[in-house]
């Protein structure tokens, strides 16, 4: 019997649970009863399911034997973790429900192209798409792209969720959240998607047991479609895709349970490419990759069967990836051929043409005006070509008029000048450390000088201690600190920082800080009291992509780029003298990213980046670092040249 000890702590967890999921509830109850601009993106449809999903989402879902023994306390966890679950399934119909979604199947029900015409979604009484027309066909790979905000979240997780009366061959796998914690370990949890392999092996070992005829007649035939499903290499087939996205042998017999958000991530990515469904939706899959893991990814879904929909802000894995992209803008769908960078060359001359045309018209629109307006009461003459230009030009307006090509909003993300201070910046001499004497090293006698001529892309598998080194680096000269509730034990070293120098360090919880209760703009103002006059305030926000009613309405009905966007006005606001950016693309768009990017490029201070897009390493990184196996090593070449590196590595390992 557990002792009373362990009860306690049991109910505690079970209590803490159910007043953070309780929290939960209120809070985005509060947003759909309240606020009729919520935003439409990821935060809001977080709570769709991973799993198979036809009509229905319950894949992902805890059941009694997700959890091995039968103590109390197990149960008291199992049952905490099952009204977890039911919170978020609460809040997914609760979202569900402000959706209101009309299409019309516009493909054969039997194919397996995916087609709907006249397709609508509103949410909350914000328009997402109007009329437009959606087009999924088997064996593309499609870009979905578009601004923060427009719905492209929302746009999977009504596919997914059977909104749309998706013809019932069609399976689908929407991934959108992390593995949930449970008691299997990580290559069970891969293994178990594949729902038909489960029941046909459980129904083999029930009807072995049988020596009826007729029985031994149905044991052949589930014997023949387990072989057609390869059901021998089953195991093999999960180890290999957990292998690839870092899971070491031990760490693929762990429970799931002990791993972090980003490695249960990591798990639902695996269950994904296990399953292999008709129709594979994907959102931002690689935010909690390192560049190793990206570039297996790349890899493995250049080659999908069947149809796959991505959404990510990364230029480069889409280019790898896909062969179409579909441009979700001003509530329409726009479809094109080719990667993202062929998209951007097509529709720069698509809308080239379109503005001569645009050009041409007008110009003979008021041609014609003025020529009616002189001779349209002259003589009959020119009265009766008068007339005939009229007719043309209403003729011209009947038939449609080009339109005008408005650009993009353009961002202009600022750091200001922090001013110079003499090198050294930061220094550091010979230091080693780790978490716990039990613990293997993470750095052995690194050397590293960091001052403000440097642009530094701290790059190497996950686990090497990027994100550890820029912690390290903010802090004063000291060597023993906590970190993650863990104590750091370095032996030897010095880390010396510029008395002078001001540093702003970027992560990806720093939105965590944020007032959701306040709008960006009073928040600003109470971390910057100094700002005095309130349009100055939405001036400096507006130059960073918020604008207007975004500005003043409370943050929690932001979408997550847009609150990052806060973020990093609040950053730049302390002029640092170096930036530290952990991931600084996570949830942002790939027009925000280039106004990063040009930032960056212009910010007259020191940069050291960890990132998982190329592309941005490419654009603001002058020297890369490689952090592996204890050590910090320059990498002789640029980012493009490490990553063909990498991608040898992947392949020798698949050989």
């Amino acid at each position: 019997m557990p002792s009373e000890d362990k009860k306690k702590k049991a109910q505690a967890k079970k209590d803490a649970v159910k007043k953070r999921n309780q929290k939960q509830t209120r809070s985005v109850s509060t947003v759909l009863d309240n606020e009729s601009d919520v935003k439409t993106d990821k935060e809001t449809n977080s709570t769709s399911q991973n799993g198979l999903l036809s009509q229905s989402s319950n894949h992902n879902q805890i059941r009694d034997d997700d959890f091995v023994g039968s103590d109390d306390e197990n149960k008291e966890v199992h049952q905490a973790l099952v009204e977890t679950l039911e919170c978020l399934d609460l809040v997914s119909e609760r979202v569900a429900a402000y959706r209101s979604v009309t299409g019309v199947l516009a493909s054969h029900p039997e194919a397996r192209d995916v087609q709907f015409s006249n397709l609508s979604i509103t949410f909350h009484g914000k328009a997402l798409l109007a009329d437009t027309r959606l087009e999924l066909n088997n064996g593309r790979r499609y870009g979905l792209i578009g601004s923060n905000g427009c719905g492209k979240s929302t746009l999977l997780a009504v596919i997914a969720n059977g909104e749309l009366p998706v013809p019932s061959h069609i399976d689908i796998f929407l991934l959108q959240r992390e593995m949930a914690p449970t008691n299997k370990t990580a290559l069970e949890c891969v293994m178990e998607v594949d729902e038909e392999r489960v029941r046909l092996e459980q129904e083999a070992a029930q009807l072995a047991l049988d020596d009826d005829p007729e029985t031994h007649e149905r044991l052949l035939e589930v014997y023949q479609r387990l072989d057609h499903l390869d059901a021998d290499k089953a195991e093999a087939k999960a180890a290999e895709l957990l292998h690839g996205l870092g899971f070491t042998a031990e760490m693929q017999k762990k429970e799931v349970r002990h791993f972090s958000g980003g490695w249960r991530m990591r798990i639902a990515l695996a269950r994904a490419l296990f399953v292999r469904p008709a129709l594979l939706l994907l959102d931002e899959p690689t935010n909690h990759l390192d560049l190793n893991a990206c570039v297996w990814l790349e890899r493995q879904l250049v080659n999908y069967p069947r149809c796959l929909v991505i959404i990510s802000h990364s230029q480069d894995f889409l280019n790898g990836v896909c062969n179409h992209i579909i441009l979700m803008n001003k509530q329409k769908l726009t479809y094109f051929g080719g990667n993202y960078d062929q998209y951007v060359r097509t529709r720069c001359e698509l809308e080239e043409n379109q503005m001569k045309r645009f050009k041409w018209e007008q110009d003979q629109i008021a041609s014609m005006k003025d020529y009616i307006a002189r001779f349209g009461h002259g003589n009959k003459k020119m009265a009766r070509q008068a007339q005939s230009k009229e007719k043309v030009l209403q003729k011209m307006v009947a038939g449609g008029l080009a339109e005008r090509v408005e650009g993009d909003k353009t961002l202009t993300f600022y750091f200001p000048d922090p001013g110079k201070i003499p090198p050294p910046v930061i220094q550091v001499h010979q230091v080693s450390f780790r978490y716990g004497p039990d613990k293997p090293w993470i750095y052995r006698n690194i050397d590293l000088a960091i001052d403000l001529d440097r642009r530094v892309a701290l790059v190497g598998p996950n686990g090497a201690g990027k994100s550890t080194l820029l912690k390290y680096c903010m802090l004063p000269e000291q060597i023993y600190f906590v970190l993650n509730s863990l104590q750091l034990d370095p032996t030897d070293g010095l880390v010396r920082r510029h008395s002078h120098v001001r540093m702003g360090r970027y992560h990806q919880h720093l939105h965590e800080m944020l007032d959701i209760n306040m709008s960006p703009v009073d928040w600003m103002m109470q971390c910057y009291p100094e700002i005095k006059e309130r349009d100055d305030m939405r001036k400096l926000l507006g130059r960073y992509g918020l604008s207007g009613p975004q500005q003043v309405c409370p943050i929690r009905t932001l979408s997550d780029g847009q609150r990052c966007r806060i973020i990093f006005a609040w950053l730049a606001q302390k002029a640092p003298h170096l930036l530290l950016l952990d991931e600084p693309t996570n949830h942002l768009d790939i027009e925000t990213i280039d106004s990063l990017a040009e930032a960056i490029d212009n910010f007259e201070g020191g940069l050291l980046l960890v990132s998982h897009d190329f592309r941005l390493i490419s654009q603001v990184a002058k020297e890369i670092w490689v952090c592996e196996n204890g050590t910090v090593t320059p990498w002789e070449g640029d980012i493009f040249s490490y990553k063909k590196h990498l991608m040898r590595s992947v392949l020798n390992e698949s050989q």
